[in-house]
């Protein structure tokens, strides 16, 4: 069974930084494609970012490029999100996600591994 858990959420002021975790469990880590979604309240899960296997290929979303940030360590089986330049409009749970198959998708449909979420808020 695969578990992912975040951790690195808070309160940060605009223009503030925070560094999300999510240490994935359960199978081999490293074969597999990561990703971050988010869902503010009221609204629907929006795509974030991923990364490929090997760390070398990350994908955005046009409304966090230039900000944030996605990487990997895969000998700490661990996927993180840097999050520079916060925007009030940035506050929702963040949850990571991952697949059993080998895909690369902004449709959260399309991954059946998620953690539980990490609340990130962003003060004006």
């Amino acid at each position: 069974q695969v578990q992912l858990v975040e951790s690195g959420g808070g309160l940060v002021q605009t223009g503030g930084s925070l560094r999300l975790s999510c240490v994935a469990s359960g199978r081999t880590f490293s074969n597999y494609t990561m990703g971050w979604f988010r869902q503010a309240p009221g609204k629907e899960r929006e795509f974030v970012a991923f990364i490929n296997w090997s760390g070398r290929s990350t994908y955005y979303a046009d409304s966090v490029k230039g900000r944030f940030t996605i990487s990997r360590d895969n000998a700490k089986n661990t996927v993180y999100l840097q999050m520079n330049s916060l925007k009030p409009e940035d506050t929702a749970v963040y949850y990571c996600v991952t697949s059993s198959l080998p895909i690369y998708s902004v449709e959260p449909i399309h991954y059946n591994y998620w953690g539980q979420g990490t609340q990130v808020t962003v003060s004006s």
